[in-house]
């Protein structure tokens, strides 16, 4: 069929040089096939670049099923068992690249997230991929072959891959363009919201805390049934730190986040026991000395009797803890797509294959990386996740 195209053919076509396609494509030419990719922006790997401040978290070692989110939980496994962070690993010690573990297992560049994205286009250099930036597909129509509209003319292709990611970060360059596709195809997309994402409070609350941004706790946060132990951070507007990101995958509109402020700790116990203990001591400088200065010292002003422990009763020790144990806060929303780092739900797994990410109902068309419905966790897990599906779907375009 390729002979028979009046165009410009490839094996392969890519649309999105982020992280999964950039893997799927040098995937790809090390089979042989012949890769365009296509991507509208003007250079590569944006995310890649801005991530991990600027050092790219670019896997994590524990990475497994367990955490990711997706109405079918068990999709993600034949990808993660076959291309597991040891593979990226491997290929980030074979370019050289300087590494170093943060907390967690999570995998930072010791220089710069360019060094992550120089390692991938070396790769598809190596193995004859083209690139083409600021070359949006303005139509597409699938076949035997694939036939895409682009600026410098229209292409065709056997296999065509979307990896166009989110709708996240829409300042560099996030689109709906796979979800779009989608839908018209009578694929189904699950919904989408913004994930990974600091929380708003509501005007009244927000002025109660404004003046403590910046200001960083530990903490365990929980919402929809899952708890993580990390820091949270108060902003101007509200909530974030890798708590409260990893919290608002879970949360939903209208339900609460509970913030235990003393983790690992009985804080009515440990009251009374500094009662006995210091009991000239304030209650104040107590909390501070957990919650710094600034919080404790809010938090007396807003709910707490800021008395010695001798003088305070067993009400005043329940309320105490009442406030911190856990704080309960109510979000009346998050910063959205500006400034998460992922998009939560995308194009249904149960459309895909598990094992080559191609769609079921239309031969010869491929779904890997954010758009599919497959979120993971901070921390490193997302870019698993593309490195995984796209070569997945490397293997067999």
């Amino acid at each position: 069929m390729a002979s028979r195209s009046p165009y410009p053919h490839y094996d392969v076509i890519v649309i999105g040089a982020g992280a999964a396609g950039l893997m799927c494509a040098l995937t790809a030419g090390g089979r042989g096939r012949r890769v365009l990719v296509l991507d509208h922006a003007n250079k590569v790997g944006k995310k890649i670049l801005m991530s991990g401040g600027g050092r790219c978290n670019f896997t994590n070692i524990h990475c497994g099923p367990e955490h990711f989110l997706s109405a079918n939980p068990h999709f993600v496994k034949s990808a993660l068992s076959r291309y597991t962070p040891w593979h990226f690993i491997a290929l980030v010690e074979q370019h050289g690249i300087p590494y170093h573990e943060k907390k967690l297992g999570q995998l930072f560049c010791d220089r710069s997230s360019k060094d992550i994205v120089g390692m991938l286009l070396a790769e598809c250099r190596a193995v004859g991929v083209a690139i083409r930036t600021r070359s949006p597909v303005s139509d597409l129509r699938l076949g035997a072959p694939h036939w895409l509209s682009t600026p410098q003319g229209p292409v065709t292709c056997s296999s065509l891959v979307i990896a166009t990611g989110g709708y996240s970060i829409p300042k560099m360059g996030a689109t709906g363009f796979g979800f779009d596709l989608a839908r018209s195809l009578g694929i189904p997309v699950r919904p989408t919201r913004a994930a990974l994402v600091p929380v708003t409070l509501e005007g009244r609350k927000r002025r109660q805390l404004q003046d403590l941004a910046g200001v960083a706790l530990d903490s365990v946060t929980r919402a929809g049934g899952a708890a993580f132990r990390e820091n949270i951070l108060f902003t101007h507007r509200g909530l974030s730190g890798p708590a409260i990101l990893q919290a608002s995958s879970y949360w939903q509109p209208g339900e609460p986040l509970e913030i235990d402020l003393f983790p690992d700790t009985d804080l009515a116990g440990h009251l009374e026991a500094m009662r006995r203990e210091r009991p000239r001591l304030t209650l104040k400088k107590l909390l501070g000395e957990q919650l710094t200065r600034r919080v404790a010292q809010r938090w007396c002003e807003l709910w707490l009797p800021d008395r010695r422990l001798e003088q305070l009763t067993g009400e005043d020790i329940r309320r105490i803890q009442q406030a911190c144990q856990p704080w309960t806060v109510w979000p009346d929303g998050t910063e959205g797509y500006r400034t998460a780092e992922v998009t939560l739900g995308g194009v249904d797994t149960h459309a895909l294959s598990s094992k080559t990410m191609a769609c079921r109902d239309h031969p010869g068309l491929y779904f890997i990386g954010e758009v599919v419905d497959v979120t993971g966790h901070l921390g490193g897990h997302n870019f698993q996740w593309a490195w995984a599906s796209g070569h997945a779907a490397g293997q067999h375009v």
